[in-house]
């Protein structure tokens, strides 16, 4: 666990230095080179910085066991920056939307191979951190280091669309096609419909989280076989289970004989965490509770 920990922090610190460094090119670069798809995408790349330290923060706060006042651990941290991500993506969305539909109905502004580069190198950029935390993401199973993940493939997104834009944009002027000085404000149009849904998923995931949601159908069926394999159980009342961020709890209801004494019914309660836990290395905690059964 400890180790999962550090990758994911490793991940977002590398994410954080990343987008700082993007967001001070891309508006040098948009400011000098009077682009400005890329000064629209740079002050983007600044609302990713605040992403990430949330879910930096969030992160260092998830590591912190539990205590009196939090008994179910901080996992949730994640989830909260996990949905922060998910608002600063739709805002995003919106603000390119707002911004592409503006630039239709101003006089196209003309742009250079140095914006073009600029923009390439940022896709390169972001497509490579997206590999690399989503795959860290999905190791740690860290909510905050996926939505970092998530963050940027919406920059991938829009620095593709800038590519285009920009790359549409001198094909048109070297070839006099009027309609291509438009290009990008098109290709913006589309790449926020692109952000918004993917702020829209990580919010509702985050959201189902943050009220208790079951997890997924097919591991509450794995818990209840791994219980009714347990010979003593003779019947199961209820499975249920809760993701805390990277670390899921299960509450377990069963019934055993009614006259099997106290240290019979806490060996069988240990048995069944240690089958669950074994089973699955999410699950952090299992509350059993015994329910009395007798043969009609």
């Amino acid at each position: 666990m400890a180790d999962r920990h550090h990758s994911g922090l490793l991940a977002i610190w590398i994410s954080l230095i990343s987008n700082i460094l993007l967001t001070i090119l891309k508006i040098i670069a948009g400011a000098l080179l009077a682009s400005p798809v890329l000064l629209a995408d740079g002050v983007h790349n600044a609302g990713d910085i605040i992403a990430s330290i949330a879910a930096l923060t969030s992160s260092m706060v998830s590591k912190k066991p539990a205590d009196e006042d939090h008994p179910y651990g901080h996992g949730k941290a994640e989830v909260v920056a996990s949905a922060f991500v998910a608002i600063i993506l739709i805002v995003a969305a919106v603000w390119i939307a707002f911004q592409s539909i503006g630039a239709l109905f101003e006089p196209p502004g003309e742009e250079s191979w140095l914006a073009l580069g600029a923009a390439a190198l940022s896709l390169v950029w972001k497509q490579w951190l997206y590999v690399y935390t989503i795959r860290v993401g999905k190791t740690t199973k860290s909510k905050s280091v996926l939505a970092t993940a998530y963050d940027h493939l919406a920059d991938v997104y829009a620095s593709l669309a800038a590519v285009v834009g920009i790359g549409i944009a001198l094909l048109g002027h070297r070839y006099d096609w009027a309609w291509a000085a438009y290009g990008d404000p098109v290709a913006g149009i589309i790449v926020s419909l692109l952000v918004l849904k993917l702020g829209y998923e990580i919010g509702h995931e985050a959201v189902n989280i943050l009220m208790e949601r079951n997890v997924a159908p097919e591991k509450l069926s794995r818990y209840e076989n791994l219980i009714s394999a347990i010979e003593p159980i003779k019947r199961i009342d209820r499975v249920r289970a809760r993701e805390h961020g990277h670390y899921i709890t299960v509450d377990v209801r069963v019934g055993v004989p009614g006259d099997y004494t106290i240290q019979r019914g806490h060996d069988i309660s240990r048995l069944i965490k240690q089958r669950i836990m074994d089973a699955d290395s999410d699950v952090i905690e299992v509350m059993v509770h015994l329910n009395p059964w007798y043969a009609e």
